[in-house]
């Protein structure tokens, strides 16, 4: 049998690993497409390298695909090959330390957000038709955001992540990238269990008026024009402090608790091999290593209340209006320091979900500066179709094509 050639790569997206005839359904609802996969997903006759040449260099093939994966395959979609990721999928920049930085098509001079970095570049780039990737952190919303394309964090624990190497696994969640609504809805007919959807409630959309005072200048003119946009189609949007002046507060526990489990995860690994990691990774792994019993204790209890908080927040209003992050991406020829900077900016915009386990979906309904820039949308436990129907209403609306 002839192996698919993979697509010639100038985007630095996908892993270069020999080409494995992936067998897929002759015909389906996803007859047609084409998809890529994280390196952080079992593809059976694929190593999962997870973004670090340590790890590849002690990898197998996987014998079996991730389940994910096998719906996708058994759906009628072709697979091309596995993405690039950030170091153990620690980060949101798309900038590894040992095999580069994928490009983002729409501003190739911007970083094209991480950690699913490979797949976003990917989709945006036109080499497949939709991707595979995770969201820890804000590692779907955050490139999605920069590239200019859809992607939703999904509710956590409805999608079936076996076969996928955990990061933080509270936190951790399936998602994907596509093009257009119309494609996204078709991978997420696949993937959901219709039995477990959850219809949004009374629509009183509000603004998370936390995040706006971190803001670049920019994003806050061009939020503040696009919401007016949005009550076309969802009426009358509110306001709401979610956090009550304490998102900072918020910010540190969800990065306590992740940061925690992140350790837990690969600490021994780390401690045992020590192995190399670029600037910010290894940062953040060292202070996991020294958190301290205390501390951790301290930031679950936090967590569990904050939870209850949002979810409530959030059974108020039907959804809550937010910037996918603080502005456009970084320029790639920022110093490190300051790209990080950002990251931690952008991650308290996207924690809100993380610390809550709700759906968020970013819609590439805005820009400035010639750059994209995602607002998104956020519902309760469940409404993940919702939320995607919605968002192709909206974007049908204001004319994104």
């Amino acid at each position: 049998m002839t192996v698919p050639a993979q697509p010639k790569d100038p985007l630095g997206a996908f892993m270069d690993y020999p080409q494995v005839r992936v067998e897929n359904a002759s015909s389906g609802p996803l007859d047609g497409l084409t998809f890529a996969v994280k390196d952080l997903f079992d593809v059976a006759g694929y190593p999962t390298g997870c973004g670090h040449p340590d790890i590849l260099a002690k990898a197998v093939p996987a014998e079996n695909h991730a389940p994910a994966v096998a719906q996708l395959l058994d759906a009628g979609a072709r697979f091309v090959g596995k993405t690039l990721t950030d170091e153990i999928a620690f980060s949101t920049n798309g900038i590894n330390h040992h095999y580069g930085s994928p490009v983002n098509s729409k501003t190739p001079d911007r970083i094209s957000g991480g950690s699913s970095s490979g797949s976003v570049a990917a989709v945006a780039g036109g080499k497949v038709d939709f991707a595979l990737g995770t969201d820890t952190g804000g590692s779907i919303r955050a490139p999605a955001s920069y590239c200019g394309l859809p992607g939703l964090r999904t509710t956590h624990g409805r999608l079936n992540l076996e076969g996928c190497m955990d990061l933080a696994p509270s936190f951790d969640t399936l998602g994907w990238f596509a093009r257009d609504m119309a494609t996204y809805k078709r991978v997420g007919r696949i993937l959901f269990d219709p039995v477990d959807a959850v219809e949004i409630g009374d629509l009183k959309p509000a603004i998370v008026l936390d995040v706006l005072p971190i803001l670049d200048s920019g994003a806050q003119a061009v939020f503040a024009e696009t919401v007016q946009r949005l009550q076309d189609v969802l009426g009358e949007i509110g306001s709401i402090e979610v956090a009550e002046g304490r998102l900072d507060d918020w910010y540190r526990v969800g990065r306590t608790c992740q940061v925690h489990e992140i350790w837990t995860q690969h600490g021994e690994w780390i401690v045992r091999d020590s192995p190399e990691f670029g600037p910010g990774v290894r940062e953040r792994l060292e202070w996991g290593q020294q958190l301290t019993g205390e501390e951790i204790q301290e930031a679950t209890n936090q967590r569990v209340s904050i939870r209850t908080h949002i979810h409530e927040a959030i059974r108020r209003h039907g959804i809550l209006v937010l910037p996918t992050s603080p502005g456009i991406a970084p320029l790639k020829s920022l110093p490190m320091e300051k790209i990080e900077k950002f990251r931690d900016r952008a991650l308290k915009t996207l924690c809100l979900s993380g610390l809550s386990g709700v759906p968020q979906i970013s819609m590439p309904i805005a820009q400035f500066d010639g750059a994209p820039f995602g607002i998104s949308l956020m519902g309760s436990p469940g409404t993940d179709e919702a939320l995607m129907d919605l968002a192709e209403k909206i974007e049908a609306a204001l004319g994104v094509a």
